[in-house]
């Protein structure tokens, strides 16, 4: 029995027993919007049930114990054997399988496969961010194993399987399969084409012994692994079986698994090559190449990961902030606020609608499309990411000193929040990414311009955004140094032309306001106090 002293008043009932896809918004009319009419209803049941699993309590509580669980490495046996074997809660299992049932690695195949398995990925996000890595680089396999036919033929249905098999037993033996991937090495990083791994051809074509080290691979307790290694031909991609068929394991000796910051649940590792056996994908130095695509595809997954990391913060702030009441009412009716949570809705809402439009130009596969997609996922990759960690940070302030505490759940969006703009390529690496994309193909910069070029005469602070934009464009004294505020604008131009398109009157008009037509402060919170605020903030509040 409580004591007469402890009765718990005036706290936000926790958020949970809802369905994340359908109490967001902007998410959902995303989908509405580009999919095919004849896949909505099928989409939408398939959607809503991740989203009620992803706003389970059982499944928020397998998060909960992914993260204070995290994965250990056992490099021997206990008869001193090598075994290189990294053991998970079951929790990070659950999570893992229930990513893999729903199609997060299966959009390669089926009509407007790439915006539903969008659409999962930023919905099953929200509940557990770890288990996205594998989930990704599973997916994006794909597009490089198809520059081997035979190879693509072999292990594109086990990538796109919706069986989660997390036994250690030779691929052919499986009904799917999960991937990693190991590019960067400890004295080059992103400059890959610094790597010193060496492949040294073997008797039966195409395959190879590696020998080297790669300092990060990601997900090691997968079943392959795509890297890069310099064989005679120059720099190469290698696929690396985890077990080969006559049941051994492969040399890959996992050193240590890295200690982060966030994404705790989730394994990362140095690892040694010492004549691991590999298969060439692709010819002999065209590595990056070959790799791009891969690339491509899980750097729009980042995109997705903040805008997911980003929603479920200002669901958060936007829940408790309904409940929680100080001076007199409810947080959520005071003015200040309501401009903290708005300004944050914002952030949110734009995130997500690019990422769900750049998911359907996958869908699309047409010229202009990939031109588009060349310029528009690198800048968005830079920007959203980028504006993941201030938006989970004042959030994360919304709730006060309970936002600080562990059991909210803030501070495990916090820290998972700088992790995108890392991985795939850190803000420079993309910066100069949209500069190659306008200097070599002008295609891009054309296939964009039309793009932004569709709201038009809709709103005039965009319209003066646009004109900037092209003045910056045509001025390439400097180009490299200010490239970070080029590339800023590029997408902030985009998130803008698709918001005044697409979002209701409120939401594009304080996103023009505050983001392109410069009446706004250094912080959040600081938008024009004459906008329809609560509008935006009812709209961003998540029906539980």
């Amino acid at each position: 029995m409580a004591a007469s002293t402890h009765t718990v008043t005036n706290q936000a009932p926790p958020l949970v027993g809802y369905d994340v896809f359908a109490a967001d918004r902007a998410l959902t009319e995303a989908v509405d919007r580009h999919l095919d009419p004849g896949l909505l209803d099928e989409a939408r049941d398939e959607l809503s049930a991740l989203g009620r699993s992803s706003g389970s309590a059982q499944v928020q509580e397998w998060g909960a114990l992914a993260n204070e669980n995290p994965p250990k490495l056992r490099t021997h046996d206990r008869y001193g054997n090598r075994i290189d074997q990294v053991d998970f809660h079951p929790a990070w299992h659950r999570l893992l399988g229930k990513g893999v049932s729903a199609g997060l690695t299966s959009a390669w195949n089926r009509p407007g496969g790439h915006l539903r398995r969008a659409a999962g990925f930023v919905v099953w996000a929200q509940a557990e961010a770890g288990n996205g890595c594998p989930l990704s680089m599973t997916h994006a396999a794909v597009p490089a194993l198809r520059t081997d036919p035979a190879l693509a033929a072999e292990w594109e249905p086990r990538l796109t399987s919706t069986i989660y098999d997390q036994e250690l037993r030779p691929a052919s033996r499986k009904s799917g399969v999960i991937f990693g991937m190991g590019m960067t090495e400890k004295q080059g990083g992103s400059d890959v084409r610094a790597n010193t791994t060496e492949a040294r051809p073997l008797a039966e074509e195409g395959t190879y012994g590696l020998t080297g080290h790669k300092w990060f691979c990601s997900a090691p307790m997968s079943d392959g692994f795509l890297v890069l290694a310099q064989a005679p031909g120059g720099l190469t991609c290698f696929l690396v079986p985890r077990v080969l068929e006559d049941d051994t394991r492969n040399v890959f000796r996992i050193q240590r698994l890295k200690d982060k910051l966030g994404n705790r649940s989730n394994a990362s590792s140095e690892v040694e090559f010492d004549g691991t056996w590999a298969r060439r994908v692709g010819d002999e130095g065209r590595g990056v190449r070959t790799i791009i695509e891969m690339v491509a595809a899980t750097r729009l997954d980042c995109v997705l990961g903040s805008a997911a990391l980003m929603r479920q913060a200002v669901a958060q702030a936007v829940h408790h902030c309904t409940y929680r009441e100080a001076f007199g009412g409810r947080l959520v009716d005071k003015p200040l606020m309501r401009n903290v949570l708005a300004d944050l809705a914002l952030e949110s809402e734009a995130a997500t609608t690019l990422a769900m439009r750049l998911a359907t130009a996958y869908d699309d596969d047409s010229e202009q499309e990939r031109a588009f997609l060349r310029l528009a996922v690198p800048a968005a990759k830079y920007w959203v990411t980028k504006r993941c960690t201030p938006v989970a940070a004042e959030a994360l302030e919304c709730l006060g000193g309970n936002g600080y505490v562990e059991e909210s759940g803030m501070p495990r969006l916090l820290r998972e929040s700088p992790l995108n703009s890392v991985w795939e390529g850190a803000g420079n690496v993309q910066a100069l990414d949209v500069l190659r994309a306008l200097q070599r193909e002008p295609g891009a910069l054309d296939a964009y311009l039309r793009e932004v070029g569709q709201a038009r005469g809709a709103d005039h602070r965009l319209d003066g955004a646009i004109k900037n934009l092209l003045a910056e464009l045509a001025d390439l004294d400097g180009i490299e140094g200010r490239a970070r505020r080029l590339v800023e604008r590029i997408a902030t131009v985009l998130q803008g032309s698709l918001l005044v398109r697409y979002a209701p009157p409120e939401v594009a008009d304080a996103f023009c306001a505050s983001r392109l037509g410069g009446d706004w402060g250094s912080a959040f919170g600081t938008l024009p106090h004459s906008l329809d605020l609560a509008t935006v903030v009812e709209r961003a509040r998540p029906v539980a």
